[in-house]
């Protein structure tokens, strides 16, 4: 069967503003017993830098690292391997770390523990991903902005915030701005939510990924390619499923790609609200979709992306989105201005030159002898792009997505 990517690719790159940064040590003099002004040989006082290195390489469980107020030049990663520590600022605009020197290593700062905290701080410019969270249990990421201040560029870090691997993670009150991937990113993680946070121009904004049970809701993604993605990558032992998007805003996701080319998000079209990727059991309520030119929701398969065929699959995958449910979302304009040449001309065709794609936008296929379940509570269309047959007979027929689906548990952290 022939494969047309409903995913592809688009690259752009804007100028930005940039962020200076210094940081100075004191000199001290003191006064003799006599009374007499002296001046003591004493060495300056250890970096900001130095002394955060020193208090994460040597942390000890229960330890509370403070980030002092100011903008703090970092020139190498900060990694941290205790568990049960916390890393608190005095706030995202009042902390900052900043790596735009950063001289080596790829994050900005790293982790690979559990009952971990981080607070109140912000971290930018690194080379590589700004905070990776890896293999830990009980992380909490809150009020934490992570941002590349040249705004959307292809060199600038892939991730902004990006526990992988992880169970019992809470993401909230959270800023990513500006990764060339995604800016909140979960992936092969159990038990998450991520919640009362804004993602603004980076490829993806928040993306889920090989997650089971995942949450997320009250955030506000704006201005990405893509607002909110869902997806299942096929090399990856860990299948996702189970995630509810709910009483979000989606807005005016229209930023040209910048993702470098052949990742996985380098095929997102720009003007995407939401787009599920081969996962089940994903729940689409009460969210706000406004501005995208291209679809507010896009479902597509494994075979419809621009990576499909091109790594090994694992036996768990499943690439095909089943048991979707959508319903009491709210919709805007949308549809207007596909990036994707063959949706512009279904556009042209179906509805004419002034004429708008559906809300929804799938790629139409499904597996042999299985239903995909796609149940459409809103008032509006689905258009089958028809992908399979490289986009020859696109059209709505909606009484295959007039259906009921048994709803979703909420996740509970217990915070």
């Amino acid at each position: 069967m022939k494969r047309s990517a409903l995913i592809s690719f688009r690259r752009h790159r804007h100028p930005w503003r940039g962020v200076a940064a210094a940081v100075f040590g004191l000199l001290l003099t003191g006064c003799g017993d006599n009374g007499a002004a002296t001046t003591e040989s004493t060495a300056a006082p250890a970096s900001v830098e130095a002394t955060l290195r020193a208090q994460f390489e040597n942390a000890k469980p229960g330890d509370v690292i403070e980030v002092p107020e100011g903008t703090h030049s970092i020139r190498r990663p900060l990694i941290l391997k205790t568990d049960n520590v916390t890393v608190r600022g005095a706030g995202m605009d009042r902390s900052i770390l900043s790596f735009a020197g950063q001289l080596a290593g790829g994050e900005g700062v790293l982790v690979n523990a559990s009952n971990f905290v981080i607070e109140d701080l912000a971290i930018e410019d690194s080379i590589g991903d700004a905070l990776k969270i890896s293999d830990g249990e009980n992380i909490t990421i809150r009020r934490v902005r992570t941002e590349w201040t040249n705004g959307p560029d292809t060199e600038n870090g892939a991730y902004g915030i990006y526990p992988v691997q992880t169970r019992n993670t809470l993401i909230e009150g959270a800023i990513a701005i500006g990764a060339s991937d995604a800016g909140i990113y979960v992936g092969q993680s159990d038990q998450v939510i991520v919640r009362n946070c804004k993602a603004a121009y980076n490829v993806a904004g928040i993306e889920i990924e090989n997650t089971v049970h995942a949450d997320v809701y009250e955030n506000v993604a704006e201005h990405n390619t893509g607002g909110i993605l869902v997806f299942n990558m096929p090399d990856l032992p860990m299948a996702g499923h189970s995630t509810r998007v709910y009483n979000n805003e989606i807005r005016n996701n229209n930023t040209d790609n910048f993702a470098a080319p052949g990742t996985a998000v380098s095929g997102v079209p720009a003007g995407s609200g939401l787009v599920v990727n081969s996962n089940d059991l994903v729940e689409i309520f009460d969210n706000d979709f406004e501005g995208h030119r291209t679809a507010h929701i896009v479902l597509s398969s494994y075979f419809s992306a621009n990576y499909a065929g091109q790594q090994e699959t694992a036996e768990a995958f499943d690439p095909y989105p089943e048991q979707i449910l959508i319903a009491g979302n709210r919709y805007g304009k949308g549809g207007y201005e596909p990036a994707l040449p063959p949706l512009e001309a279904a556009r042209n065709t179906l509805f004419g030159a002034d004429g708008t794609l559906p809300a929804i936008v799938w790629d139409g296929i499904v597996a042999e002898g299985r239903s995909a379940r796609i149940c459409v509570q809103d008032e509006v269309d689905v258009l089958n792009a028809d992908t399979a047959n490289d986009f020859a007979n696109p059209g709505t027929a909606m009484a295959e997505h007039r259906c009921e689906l048994p709803r979703l548990p909420a996740v509970s952290l217990g915070r």
